[in-house]
């Protein structure tokens, strides 16, 4: 098994986790801190942590496509498209109740990892958001050791996944008739 996979079967990883703890680990993409979508709490301690501009949304890993209904999400209509790359897709929501996570656009993006390792996290401990691990302004860190220079003790637990120098995802929007605009290619 690579280290990777070791890392997203980490107990105490999905304990930190379900309990609304922030955690700094490799996603599918770079390394995020992550934590609950659907904890307000924990969304805003993420968002004091990395000092990110309150207007600006975070991305939100799921498992499944119909973990979108757990936002108000209504995608019976909308047909996701499959991409090669990790791509995620920026879909409305207008429920007032997710305002501390679509920041007032009244979108949310979401993203289901291709990698099942990862989609197993998610369903343990349901969707979390994951933005960039760097304070705002900053390069992304790329391996744990400049990911605890940023941010030192105000994360509950460190996964090291080595070095990881990817790329953050493509960004789609899918308009509600039926075209795609892309956000970040």
């Amino acid at each position: 098994m690579n280290l990777l996979k070791k890392v997203w079967y980490d107990k105490n990883l999905i304990k930190v986790l379900k309990e609304g703890g922030v955690v700094v680990m490799p996603t599918d993409t770079i390394y995020g801190i992550v934590g609950k979508a659907l904890s307000q709490p924990t969304v805003e301690r993420i968002y004091d942590i990395k000092k990110r501009a309150p207007e600006k949304p975070c991305i939100i890993l799921i498992s499944d496509w119909a973990e979108v209904e757990k936002f108000g999400v209504d995608i019976s209509k909308i047909k996701i498209p499959e991409y090669n790359e990790p791509t995620s897709f920026v879909l409305d929501c207008l429920n007032p109740e997710f305002e501390y996570l679509h920041r007032g656009t009244h979108t949310l993006a979401f993203r289901k990892p291709n990698i099942l390792e990862l989609q197993n996290l998610l369903k343990e401990t349901g969707p979390l958001i994951a933005p960039s691990t760097n304070p705002e302004g900053l390069p992304p860190a790329q391996n744990i050791s400049e990911a605890q220079n940023y941010f030192g003790n105000s994360v509950d637990l460190y996964i090291d996944g080595r070095e990881i120098s990817g790329k953050a995802s493509k960004i789609i929007k899918l308009n509600n008739n039926g075209t795609v605009t892309v956000l970040r290619p």
